[in-house]
């Protein structure tokens, strides 16, 4: 009987290719760790994202403040 007409494993007939394996599990961890990478970057761009509108607002908020403080000190003056 030979061994393509055997029935069974593929496992049965052929040797175990453990630099392969080892390989494969590496390239699979390797994998894993890029999507938590990019999932982590992500998430770090997200928050820079938020905190460039906060300060952008604070900015924005102070200059208002300048300006009517401005535009008081120019009426003031024009009564007086």
């Amino acid at each position: 009987m030979s061994k393509a007409g055997a029935g069974g494993s593929r496992f049965l007939y052929e040797p175990f290719d453990e630099t392969n394996a080892r390989l494969a599990t590496h390239e699979a961890v390797l994998a894993e760790r890029w999507n938590g990478l990019e999932r982590r970057l992500e998430q770090i761009e997200t928050s820079l994202e938020r905190m460039e509108r906060r300060l952008w607002l604070a900015v924005f908020g102070v200059v208002s403040v300048v300006l009517a403080r401005g535009v008081i000190t120019l009426i003031e003056i024009a009564n007086t």
